[in-house]
Parts: structure tokens; C-alpha cells; sequence
């Protein structure tokens, strides 16, 4: 077991967030966890508490500045200062460009991108003022290598996000405090399930043209979580820069994705 840190995980009511929430509380940390759902925060504190670590709860809406400010704020009373902060939260709005909601898509900008940005800033200003490194970590997607037509503005953020995360990543150099960009491929979540099925079946028919969604091979979670606390850990001294997780194929595998329940999107 590591010596146990402090950090905040965005968007952890379930799916990414949440896994990478318990995995760190595996380690015995004290995780602060946010999101917007914050009922479904208490079942995943349950199970930190559980593997030996400390939780705390608190409402998140990534997209609201002065939402940002105050769970900050509470987190750091409850479980101390920050060492860690995993930027996980995103949302998307598929289809066409231009039928897509003006209020969607700021929507997308200002949880995928601004609030990382308005997260982090807190985040660095904490470690910097105790001069005590620390890490930050991006939750990004192979839509960044691989643009999805109909999540335009979705690649668009995540592709910003990346170009945050190598920015701070210069702009900290020096300072002990570590910016880590974790790639992440088709995971099987809750991500898409607001989404209608009927564009989800022609998005599944759609993207293999563009040789998306290859196969039917989906990550766990977990297996996300497993990447984040790669970096997370590294001894002092080693800078995990970018990781990538892919699901393999399926074996026998002979045909582009379907969908069987939900969008096997990440």
C-alpha cells in the first residue's frame, strides 16, 4: 500500500470517476468525490471506507464556477489539502452540428473543458502556496487521435483538454507537481445512457466507415482506474506523461460494434 494522500475525483457517481475513486481508496487515501448526482455519491463512500480509506461527499457541478469554489473549499476542510486532483467529469451531446442545442454545446465546453480548467487552478494554487508537488490527471479520449463525426464539438474539448494538460505540464516543470493525461478508448459506462437509441444504432452503423469502432471490445471501468493510479503512484522523480487503454478485441470477433444495451462510448 502507498502512504496514503488526499485527492479529489470529479464526476465520481459512477462509471470512470467512480471506479477510480475506490481503486484509491484501496490504497487507504482520503478521496473527496464530487458530482452532480451527489445521492449516488454515498454508495461509493461506503465502499472506500470499507477498503480502509477516508470519504468525503459533497455536490459538483463541473460546469458552474462558484460550484467548483465551494466544493473546493468543503473538500479541503473535510479531508485536508489536496495532493491529487483527477478531472474526470464530461458530458456529450451527439449528432449533427447543426441541430445540436446552442445550450448543449456550451454546456459540453463548460464541463469538458472550462471546469478542468477552473479545477485545476485551484488545485495548483493549494500545492504551490505549500509547496508540496502533487498531481493532476486528465480523463481524456481516443477522440482526440480518432475524431468522431456527430461529437464534433466532444473531440473538440477532449482535443483541448489534452492541449491543457501538456501546457501545465511545461507551465509546472520544476515545481513537483505532475500533469498526466489518461487516454481512454470505448468503456463500458453510464457515459451515453441519456442519449436516444435510434441515434445510437445509426452512430453504431455510422462511424465504422470511418474505421471507428472496429470491434465490439469494451473496457471495465476498472480498468481505467488501474491506469490513473499508474501515475498517481509513480515514485518521486518519474513523470507518467500519457497513457492510453484500448479494449482488445474480442476473440473470434468478426464484424464492427452493435449495440447490444447501452453506447459503448467512453
Amino acid at each position: 500500500m502507498t502512504t496514503p494522500r488526499t485527492a479529489i475525483v470529479t464526476g465520481a457517481s459512477s462509471g470512470i470517476g467512480r471506479a477510480i475513486a475506490c481503486e484509491l481508496g484501496r490504497l487507504g487515501w482520503r478521496v473527496a468525490l464530487g458530482a452532480r448526482r451527489a445521492d449516488r455519491l454515498d454508495e461509493a463512500a461506503a465502499e472506500i471506507r470499507d477498503a480502509g480509506g477516508e470519504a468525503f461527499t459533497h455536490h459538483l457541478d463541473v460546469s458552474d464556477a462558484a460550484s467548483i469554489a465551494t466544493f473546493f473549499a468543503a473538500a479541503e476542510a473535510a479531508v485536508g489539502p489536496i495532493d491529487a486532483l483527477v478531472n474526470n467529469a464530461g458530458v456529450a451531446a451527439p449528432g449533427w452540428l447543426e441541430r445540436i442545442p446552442v445550450e448543449a454545446i456550451q454546456r459540453e465546453v463548460a464541463t469538458n473543458l472550462v471546469g478542468p480548467i477552473l479545477a485545476s487552478r485551484l488545485a495548483v494554487a493549494s500545492m504551490r502556496a505549500r509547496q508540496s508537488g502533487g498531481d493532476l490527471v486528465f480523463v481524456t479520449s481516443d477522440a482526440t487521435r480518432h475524431p468522431r463525426p456527430r461529437m464534433a464539438t466532444y473531440t473538440a474539448t477532449k482535443a483541448a483538454l489534452e492541449a491543457l494538460s501538456h501546457a501545465l505540464a511545461l507551465e509546472l516543470e520544476g515545481s513537483g507537481i505532475r500533469v498526466t493525461t489518461v487516454r481512454v478508448g470505448p468503456t463500458l459506462s453510464e457515459f451515453g445512457f441519456g442519449w436516444p437509441m435510434d441515434e445510437i444504432e445509426d452512430l453504431m452503423d455510422y462511424w465504422p466507415r470511418f474505421g471507428l469502432q472496429r470491434h465490439a471490445g469494451l473496457l471495465d471501468a476498472a480498468a481505467v482506474a488501474q491506469a490513473v493510479v499508474t501515475a498517481l503512484v509513480a515514485p518521486p522523480g518519474v513523470h507518467v506523461e500519457l497513457i492510453e487503454v484500448q479494449p482488445a478485441a474480442p476473440v473470434d470477433d468478426s464484424g464492427p460494434a452493435r449495440v447490444i444495451e447501452r453506447p459503448p462510448v467512453s
